[in-house]
């Protein structure tokens, strides 16, 4: 059995609170955003995010983003289908049974995003990264 120490993976011993289930994605949304409020300040912004795996024969894959609170509010009021996107989250694996079918997947629940272009034919800025908490 091996062992993985700080000095394995230097990263890792430079990185403050560093998290081991951690993913980084550029891509671009699939669909609108889609907002779900829980109460004056719980939101839930879904939407898709497609991410090209780059390389000669370039491959896609597709990713379903959840976001919570005053991120999915923003991501709500500026985002849209097409919008190219940088995320920082973690995957999370969930079950449910769908007309007595089990049904699994793995999404994405992002804790920052940040908006990579301004929406078409607007003219705008992007929109600066405003920290989320998850």
């Amino acid at each position: 059995m091996s062992h993985i120490s700080p000095a394995t993976l230097p990263f890792i011993d430079n990185v403050k609170g560093a998290r081991m289930n951690t993913v980084i994605l550029i891509g671009n949304l699939t669909t609108d955003v889609e907002l779900r409020e829980f109460g004056p300040e719980k939101h839930l912004a879904t939407f898709g995010l497609a991410v090209d795996r780059g390389g000669k024969d370039s491959e896609t894959d597709f990713f379903r983003v959840s976001v919570w609170d005053r991120q999915a509010q923003l991501c709500a009021d500026y985002l849209a289908k097409g919008r190219k996107i940088a995320l920082e989250g973690r995957l999370k694996y969930r079950t449910w049974e769908d007309e007595g079918k089990k049904r699994s997947a793995v999404e994405v629940v992002a804790y920052r995003v940040e908006f990579l272009s301004a929406p078409a034919g607007s003219g705008a800025e992007v929109v600066p990264f405003e920290a989320a908490v998850a």
